[in-house]
């Protein structure tokens, strides 16, 4: 895999196929990025599991905070790297003792690991670097020119409105009212069953 040009199809598959995101550095304070992707994906219908020591226990949004990749008790599709590139290698390390083990490595902007996605790839799991989900599921589903950010996605066929309130575009296109894509109403399944 070329790591400095990913295809589109290549990001659009992952984020199509992954359903519960383990986000490895994740902060609690709404004013740091991990916050703001955390939020987002689990707004998307994604089960965002995040992960930081030093919050192990506490919850936010709903959602437990575990100290390791190890301690969450369910399997996860995708780790989200939110540390540090020389942190990448342990974390993958980490991931791959998993039973089952995730299916991608995803390590944000700026981090870039050659050797940590070189282990990953050896195992069979795909690696994203220097990208952030949000920013791409913003850029595929053409949400992100909303706001007047170019996503470099051309179309002519206008969005269908499907009832009232907040509009969400999914991977594919269709636009589906308050972000009710195939993971938003699995997620809104988990919670009803839940209460």
């Amino acid at each position: 895999m070329n790591h400095d040009d990913y295809p589109d199809s290549y990001i659009r598959g992952i984020l199509n196929t992954v359903k519960t995101i383990a986000m490895v550095g994740f902060s609690p304070k709404e004013v740091r990025p991990s916050y703001f992707v955390f939020k987002y994906l689990l707004e998307r219908g994604y089960a965002v599991v995040p992960v930081n020591p030093g919050q192990a226990g506490k919850r936010v949004l709903g959602q437990t905070i575990y100290a390791s990749l190890s301690e969450i008790p369910h399997p996860i599709d995708m780790v989200d790297i939110f540390r540090s590139a020389d942190q990448a290698l342990p974390i993958v390390q980490e991931a791959l003792t998993l039973k089952p083990r995730p299916q991608v490595i995803w390590m944000q902007l700026t981090i870039r690991n050659d050797e940590a996605a070189k282990l990953a790839e050896e195992a069979g799991l795909k690696v994203v670097m220097n990208r952030c989900p949000k920013i791409e599921y913003g850029r595929l589903s053409s949400e992100i020119s909303w706001i007047g950010v170019n996503s470099r996605t051309l179309t002519s066929k206008r969005a269908r409105i499907l009832g009232t309130g907040v509009q969400r575009l999914d991977l594919a296109h269709a636009t589906m009212q308050g972000g009710a894509t195939d993971a938003a109403l699995r997620a809104a399944k988990s919670r009803n069953n839940d209460s």
